[in-house]
């Protein structure tokens, strides 16, 4: 008995066969033959983009209702019975030595169960600490207000040491020493040949030289760091976390609670926003773990809003110098950088100078400055925002300065086989704007406010990575679960998820159920690098695929098929001129259902991204009000495995930019050593009333059929453009951010008396 070699369906890559032994009735007699069926080892393809049911679609997000509605539980509304609440004592101090601390009168107190030290736990005196908000003790008790006023009750005692908080202080010979046995200002790269970029200036006809300034940004999730510590003792623990990584605070709490991996659970069924800045089990973690093992009870620590500010972590600043050189044509000849990464007492992050662009000779230097200020962490495109802003303000500087449009200028000095992406996310992202309207003469036009437009370019990597397993289960009575221990951190991973499954089986939306946010199930990458999309959708895709084709081997025989001749679709199950509902096929399979584990296949991804954003700003040049009018962002990013959470993310990555661009940043009492702005009373973002019109484009001319993530390019190009549309609108240049109203009417102001 033989049977035909099957023609691929749409969208499958060509079949790799096998062949297999099975039973069927020959002349009424159950007999065992062999038939050729698809190899399931072998991976599928996304096909063609425009042909797909439900990816790439306006999906509704499946945890949208429990969100909306309050159902949906947060690390922060976790309760337990027999929970402590914790508070954490920071130090008031940039720079101090602990030398004695008193814990007697908080333990004291009623209903203080735990009071710890440090970290490190119980620290030996003296000791010092280097950062205002750098955690000093903890007390865990039975309600939040009984936790806060033992922490009060604390006692320290501080000898102030000398501080330094501001950059252009630490780099000076005899500024205090920020980090024991690293200096102020530590190398961090270099390359190029300074000499040859010096000698590089001298052919150019045009040169320009200036410093670009970004400050410390918060990552301002609206749930604050925390731990949820169920440890009671025995040789199991829970651990409920707002976290972008479940497997790196695994990693960190079997270490911290000393327990065996298998007995540590760490649960993420929603978060409230990390922007980087939540992987491991952090500070807060650390204590909350030493409070619940010596309580023996589960600790709630989350920090307070303004430990928020003082001890989580930020975007760290840069001070940066280009100085870059063209020639009349617009042949970029030469770029020159010195980078100064503001960490406070880490390394801060920075992306390779020159960026995007490719002039003929280039050198950079990358130092990070250190002061005593809160370590910054990694924050959406670390590095990227900050170096992406310097670039594209010293192209369009050096545009101008030739009398070159800049976005023509762009497009002749991006070079390279990715040159020709760039190309169509400028065209596009120039028809949106109308790029054609902007002033010929920056400043130009009469009356008080002025419009300007300007543009900006970046990139990022993306990509994906084999970490995420994923399970798909199919029961008897139909119900169909996609598992993974990844988290959804508001970024709709939930979503599609559920798409992919029901996509490849034929089934609804409502027909598939996720489970995420869990250790117990199978292991995922951190949320981070926009990398989640790239390595968890191929892994479900692969996961659905061949859930398919086993489920196919399963109900071949009762439709009196081959298995490559059943298909899935509308919620039927069909082969040859049989026809089973999906419910009534799933009562085929054995009571254990069908359970299929799909791993990751590099060719469902893609990497590399080349956003384009263009934006449009109102400039009152009696106030310095800036006033954004319009901003376009355009993305290529392969397949979108939902346009509708796509927009909303090109939407995002938008607002942020214009936080940092225009209200956002850190602001530093530098002889007291203290935040002067640690809330949300007084730390400026965009509200509701600052958003202009938003115009998010997916470019579905990108021709690649892969999943790319682009939670972070969307938002890194918005911020240069921003600043160069106030250039257009007034011909002023801002180069420290944020380009608030002061900063705009000096640079007038300045102009004016050089007029």
């Amino acid at each position: 008995m033989s049977t035909p070699t099957p023609t691929p369906a749409p969208g499958a890559a060509p079949k790799k066969m096998k062949k297999i032994k099975v039973t069927r009735a020959v002349n009424g007699i159950d007999t065992e033959v062999e038939i050729e069926v698809e190899d399931t080892n072998e991976g599928p393809v996304w096909g063609p983009n425009d042909k797909h049911r439900l990816v790439n679609s306006r999906l509704v997000r499946v945890d949208a209702a429990p969100k909306v509605t309050g159902a949906a539980k947060y690390t922060h509304d976790i309760k337990l019975p027999g929970m402590l609440y914790a508070r954490v004592l920071r130090s008031p101090h940039a720079h101090a030595r602990v030398t004695a601390i008193d814990t007697s009168a908080a333990a004291a107190l009623p209903g203080v169960k735990a009071v710890v030290v440090g970290p490190p736990i119980d620290v030996k005196l003296p000791f010092e600490v280097i950062f205002e908000g750098q955690a000093v003790a903890a007390v865990a008790a039975g309600t939040p207000e009984q936790a806060e006023d033992a922490r009060k009750a604390i006692k320290v005692t501080y000898e102030a040491l000398p501080h330094v908080c501001a950059a252009q202080d630490a780099i000076k010979p005899d500024a205090p020493v920020v980090v024991t046995g690293d200096p102020n200002v530590e190398p961090k790269g270099k390359k190029g040949e300074p000499a040859q970029a010096d000698a590089a200036f001298a052919a150019c006809d045009a040169v320009v030289e200036a410093d670009y300034k970004t400050p410390v940004i918060h990552h301002c999730c609206l749930e604050t760091h925390g731990m949820v510590i169920d440890y009671r003792g025995g040789d199991t623990a829970t651990v409920y976390a707002t976290t972008q990584g479940v497997f790196s605070v695994k990693t960190d709490a079997v270490k911290a609670l000393g327990l065996p991996e298998d007995k540590v659970v760490i649960l993420t069924e929603y978060m409230g926003g990390g922007f980087g800045s939540k992987f491991g089990l952090g500070t807060e973690g650390l204590l909350a773990v030493e409070l619940s093992k010596r309580a023996k009870a589960p600790v709630h620590l989350m920090l307070t809003r303004r430990d928020e500010f003082t001890m989580a972590g930020n975007r760290s600043g840069s001070w940066q110098s280009l100085k870059g050189g063209v020639m009349k044509d617009g042949r970029f000849v030469v770029l020159k950088t010195y980078q100064r990464r503001l960490g406070g007492i880490a390394d801060g992050s920075a992306a390779v100078q020159p960026y995007v662009y490719t002039p003929e000779v280039a050198y950079s230097e990358d130092v990070a400055v250190h002061t005593h200020e809160c370590p910054s962490r990694a924050m959406r495109a670390p590095g990227h925002v900050q170096s992406g802003f310097a670039m594209e303000m010293m192209v369009d500087e050096l545009a101008h300065k030739i009398g070159m449009d800049p976005l023509e200028f762009r497009k002749k000095n991006i070079k390279g086989d990715d040159a020709k992406n760039w190309h169509r996310t400028l065209d596009k992202g120039a028809a949106a704007i109308g790029w054609s309207r902007r002033n010929a003469t920056p400043g130009a036009g009469a009356g008080p406010r002025k419009r300007g437009i300007g543009c900006a370019v970046a990139t990022w990597g993306g990509g994906g990575n084999n970490q995420c397993k994923v399970t798909v289960d199919i029961a008897p009575d139909g119900a169909v679960t996609v598992k993974c221990g990844t988290q959804d951190l508001g970024t709709g991973t939930r979503t599609f998820m559920r798409a992919i499954v029901a996509e490849e089986l034929g089934l609804g939306m409502k027909d598939v159920v996720e489970k995420i946010g869990d250790s117990r199930l199978g292991g995922a990458n951190g949320s981070g690098g926009s990398t989640t999309a790239g390595s968890l959708a191929p892994s479900v895709k692969v996961a659905a695929y061949r859930a398919r084709n086993a489920f196919a081997e399963k109900i071949a025989p009762l439709l009196k098929v081959t298995p490559d001749k059943v298909t899935f679709a509308d919620g039927m199950v069909v082969g040859g001129d049989q026809k089973l509902t999906w419910k009534r096929a799933c009562a085929a399979l054995a009571p254990a259902g069908l359970s299929v584990l799909g791993d990751w296949k590099a060719e469902l991804q893609s990497k590399t991204t080349h956003p384009a954003a263009f934006a449009e700003v109102e400039v009152d040049v009696e106030t310095g009000r800036v006033k954004p009018i319009k901003i376009v962002s355009v993305q290529d990013c392969g397949l979108p495995l939902s346009r509708t959470t796509l927009e909303s993310q090109i939407n995002g990555g938008m607002i942020q930019s214009m936080g940092m661009a225009l209200w956002e940043g850190n602001v530093m009492d530098a002889d007291l050593g203290v935040r002067l702005n640690p809330s949300f009373m007084d730390y400026k973002m965009p509200g509701s009333l600052e958003i202009p019109e938003l115009v998010p484009i997916i470019d579905d001319d990108d021709p690649r059929e892969a999943a790319i993530g682009v939670a972070e390019p969307c938002l890194i190009p918005t911020v240069g453009a921003l600043i160069n549309a106030i250039y257009n609108a007034c011909g002023v240049r801002i180069r420290e951010l944020p380009a608030t109203p002061d900063k705009v009417l000096m640079a007038l102001l300045s102009q004016e008396k050089k007029a």
